[in-house]
């Protein structure tokens, strides 16, 4: 996806690259007509969407963000070092690149930033920003779903590899077998050159893991429940959000975090001319976190083809960054 720079240094979406409301669509009746249900949680992230996930962000339960900001700073300059001159970095689902900065700071002679991300709003917003944070990096803002395969943009000058930056925990949002599925498409993206940076959510006593993603000041609860407000714009739904909880807590066997919206009472709701039944305490799961030992996520990343570098963590070992390379086709 090109984009055009103002005289403000400004970044300027000039091509759509995503998938239309139709699969959206697909995606809800599919899911809802599962037992149990559940949707999809790249479909949070519609503008509200986004917004909220920002504020959850900075919430003090919300150990993710802050920790992963200290290894950013801590060690950005072995990353860069790891990374090497010349890389382009292509950010998966870069929202609002908070740790983006501190890590293209670091890095030496960049050939380019290519941000991609299924919220067209905050993909432009953050472009724009970070555009005029660094006027003379080449930064092309890619929207699309980087869950199904797409092209990096032709016009790149430069370029010694291309390194894929995927920050957070959303690795975590996919079962094992989708995470090491979605690592073998971006070994095919990088090559056998390439690299992955990667944020790894680190497996911990759920007395950690729970309350970050049930806050006291109930952000997370709305962010969970905008899905369904989400379908009622977008697709005709009726649900009404007063009838549905959000629950979320930990399963210790598989070591992830399930959140969930749990209907209140027996209901049917509509989507357009579609039908779906809920019987009273009947949840749709709306989103996977796993939290992964060490060796475990190792073993993934052996399973699609890259070999783990370095792995940098916090004192509390909570989170972690880790760098993977050596991608097999």
């Amino acid at each position: 996806m090109a984009i055009h720079r103002s005289p403000a240094g400004s970044a300027v979406l000039t091509r759509r690259a995503l998938a239309p409301r139709s699969a959206f669509h697909a995606d809800v009746l599919t899911g809802l007509s599962r037992s149990p249900k559940e949707l999809p949680s790249k479909y949070f992230y519609d503008e509200r969407g986004s917004a909220l996930f920002d504020r959850i962000c900075e919430l003090p339960e919300y150990y993710l963000t802050r920790t992963e900001l200290a290894i950013m700073h801590q060690f950005a300059g072995a990353m860069a070092e790891a990374l090497r001159p010349g890389c382009v970095l292509v950010e998966y689902g870069s929202g609002s690149s908070v740790k983006t900065p501190i890590l293209i700071e670091a890095l030496r002679h960049p050939a380019g930033y290519i941000p991609v991300d299924i919220s067209r709003e905050h993909l432009y917003a953050s472009a724009n920003a970070l555009s005029r944070r660094f006027p003379s990096l080449d930064i092309t803002p890619v929207w699309a779903d980087f869950t199904a395969p797409f092209e990096l943009p032709s016009s790149r000058r430069g370029v010694e590899r291309t390194v894929v930056y995927f920050p957070g925990s959303t690795i975590g949002n996919f079962t094992p077998e989708q995470a090491v599925a979605l690592m073998k498409q971006i070994g095919r993206l990088v090559g056998p050159d390439g690299a992955l940076l990667i944020g790894v959510d680190l497996h911990k006593p759920a007395d950690i893991v729970e309350p970050a993603y049930n806050d006291r000041a109930g952000v997370t609860a709305a962010f969970n429940l905008n899905l369904l407000a989400r379908i009622n714009r977008e697709l005709d739904g009726d649900f009404d959000l007063d009838t549905f909880e959000h629950r979320a807590f930990f399963d210790e066997v598989p070591g992830r975090i399930e959140m969930q919206l749990v209907s209140k009472k027996m209901q049917v709701i509509r989507i357009g001319r579609n039908v779906f039944r809920f019987d009273e305490g009947e949840h749709i799961r709306t989103e996977y976190s796993y939290k992964y030992r060490p060796e475990h996520f190792e073993n993934l990343a052996k399973q699609a083809g890259f070999d783990v570098q370095t792995v940098w963590t916090d004192d509390r070992r909570l989170f972690s960054v880790q760098y993977l390379c050596g991608a097999r086709k």
